[in-house]
């Protein structure tokens, strides 16, 4: 909610049926976008706007349209995340904020699995593992970017390392 403010119009990519949005929604207005009818009906029963779609497809709004785009917990289930993340780019007007997060996939939880020889990431759906240089690389084009280490009882002892989860914020330039 720090991040993203109050008197805004957001898009939350992926909102599923709203467990996330919850924490942005009073003070905004949220429009959310999912693939699952069922997920968008019980968003729509908390106050945000629902819309069918794939976000692996061209966003159906204007240039410009939103302050703020919400992208939590998606980007590694995408099979081209720079298409996304350009698209939210393009619906954001200049000034609004990028806000979302990944999981932290080469914390150390993920480097132990992966020398014992399992993949670093027990979940089949992630397309991608994100480390803090990739999630720069592939917000590039934003402004202030910044990155939070978030999750893990441990966390506070070494957060590159103990986190779960990179949360980050950044801006669409203005010029």
């Amino acid at each position: 909610r720090a991040a993203i403010g109050t008197g805004k119009r957001v898009l939350d990519l992926g909102c599923r049926s709203g467990a996330l949005t919850r924490h942005f929604l009073e003070g905004n207005e949220v429009v959310g976008l999912d693939v699952d009818r069922a997920a968008l009906a019980k968003a729509e029963a908390l106050g945000i706007e629902p819309v069918e779609g794939d976000v692996e497809d061209p966003l159906p709004f204007a240039d410009g349209s939103f302050d703020a785009v919400v992208v939590g917990e998606l980007l590694e289930h995408l099979q081209f995340p720079e298409a996304l993340v350009a698209e939210a780019r393009r619906v954001l007007q200049p000034g609004g904020v990028l806000v979302g997060s990944v999981p932290n996939a080469f914390r150390l939880q993920s480097r132990l699995r992966f020398l014992r020889g399992s993949p670093p990431e027990d979940d089949p759906t992630h397309l991608h593992l994100f480390s803090p240089a990739a999630v720069r690389e592939l917000l590039s084009s934003f402004d202030g970017l910044t990155l939070a280490y978030v999750g893990g009882r441990y966390r506070r002892l070494h957060p590159r390392l103990l986190a779960r989860d990179l949360v980050f914020r950044g801006v669409r330039p203005v010029g």
